[in-house]
């Protein structure tokens, strides 16, 4: 049985260059009505673990959470998925140093800018600063990465960072450590701390 993961797959397949039609057929299927445009799976985790606390099924009520692999492919999505193709609402997050990209995709696009919200720096640095670095750091024990962290901060170019910048830089320097943390941070997350631009994604979903 199809469900939204063959539609995402589907999808990346038509940006790579692969036939439409399935991901055409797929959104009829599915009753798809937004896409969620997303820089990568780290991204993905932490909004479907906020979704499921705020007791969300995305799926099933026609949204689908779409990583694109980086913000430079916004126009290729927004131009499959958005009016010049499929017609269906987008939204999303994007990083601050990336914002150009999703202005000039969304631009070309003709969709709306409406609906995007910009990261400080990115997801990841917004968890941190909500949840303060020395809460990450018990995750980061909790998880039996606390040496490792205690011996990436020791490092030369590290020193003299702020430690939220050292953590965020920390989290990205083995391979699927930000997509594991991207679901613990949101899960240790107090309801009012929620970094304001995941809250009011999910707010307009």
């Amino acid at each position: 049985m199809a469900d939204i993961r063959t539609f995402r797959d589907a999808v990346t397949s038509w940006a790579a260059g692969s036939p439409g039609g399935p991901a055409s057929e797929l959104a009829v299927r599915l009753r798809v009505r937004t896409v969620v445009l997303l820089e990568g799976p780290s991204d993905l985790a932490a909004v479907e673990t906020l979704a499921a606390r705020y007791g969300r099924d995305l799926p099933a009520e026609g949204v689908c959470v779409m990583p694109m692999g980086g913000a430079m492919s916004v126009g290729r999505y927004a131009g499959l998925l958005g009016p010049p193709g499929l017609g269906l609402r987008l939204t999303g997050l994007c990083d601050e140093g990336e914002q150009r990209f999703y202005d000039r995709g969304l631009e070309r696009a003709r969709a709306p800018r409406q609906g995007f919200f910009v990261c400080v720096t990115d997801l990841e640095d917004e968890l941190i600063r909500a949840l303060g670095v020395a809460q990450v750091e018990e995750i980061v024990q909790a998880e039996g990465e606390l040496q490792a962290w205690q011996t990436f901060v020791r490092q030369p170019a590290q020193q003299g960072r702020p430690p939220h910048q050292q953590m965020r830089r920390f989290l990205g320097t083995k391979k699927g450590r930000k997509i594991r943390y991207g679901r613990l941070l949101v899960e240790a997350l107090d309801s009012e701390r929620v970094p304001a631009p995941l809250d009011n994604l999910l707010a307009i979903l």
